[in-house]
């Protein structure tokens, strides 16, 4: 029986400890007890970018993803966007992406050569807040996946995004008719309506974490921009 290996850990802003495990050739990066993210578990986090972009009406988007994570939601989206389209990815561990192009370097492939990507080492709140204050250019679409859920378990800072304040930021920073997009491994019904407090036309999708109906039921919310 195949064992599962440690292979490296980061110790993130609020203390916590992510580890990065390999079980054959699969991958897992953990938080202490909860597995944030396994190859073996990736179509829920593709469905993010995949049902995003079809809602999307812009010939060439300019969409902020926020979390790097295994890369599954940024590969899924640069399969669709258009060449001139620009995907920003705000990742707040220089160790993922670390992990990213060593122990995983098979997995990740030339993703980060791609001319479209615009690579950030920081917290996806502060592009927002860009955005608001006019520093970048606003977004057509925000992909949130920097939990595994709309509340801070991996870092309690994330709490802000989530906060009715937080999604009228997002909603703010997002171009007429634009969407924000957020990944959950449960339902939410307070985050929903948060949601719609801040401003935004709420639909929920339950999608499993495999293909073909498969695993895991996953949740994701997207919040249209009133116009």
């Amino acid at each position: 029986m195949l064992k599962r290996e440690l292979i490296d850990t980061v110790t993130i802003r609020d203390g916590e400890t992510l580890e990065l495990f390999s079980h054959g050739r699969d991958f897992m990066i953990v938080l202490g007890y909860n597995e944030l993210m396994s190859t073996r578990m990736r179509f829920s986090e593709e469905q993010l970018a995949e049902l995003t972009l079809d809602r999307l009406e812009a010939d060439n988007p300019r969409i902020l993803i926020g979390g790097y994570g295994m890369g599954f939601t940024l590969r899924a989206a640069l399969a669709r966007l258009s060449v001139g389209a620009t995907a920003v990815v705000a990742e707040i561990s220089d160790k993922i992406i670390e992990w990213a192009q060593g122990p995983m370097a098979e997995l990740t492939g030339d993703t980060f050569a791609d001319p479209r990507l615009d690579l950030k080492i920081c917290d996806v709140a502060a592009l927002i807040d860009d955005a608001n204050d006019g520093t970048c250019e606003k977004f057509d679409a925000i992909l949130l996946d920097v939990d595994n859920g709309p509340d801070g378990m991996v870092r309690a800072d994330n709490n802000r995004i989530y906060s009715r304040t937080g999604m009228a930021k997002a909603r703010d920073a997002l171009k007429p008719g634009g969407i924000v997009s957020v990944w959950s491994a449960a339902p939410d019904h307070g985050f929903r309506r948060r949601m719609k407090e801040a401003g935004f036309d709420v639909e929920e999708r339950t999608v499993r974490s495999r293909p073909n109906n498969k695993g895991a039921h996953h949740v994701i919310w997207f919040g249209r921009k009133q116009t």
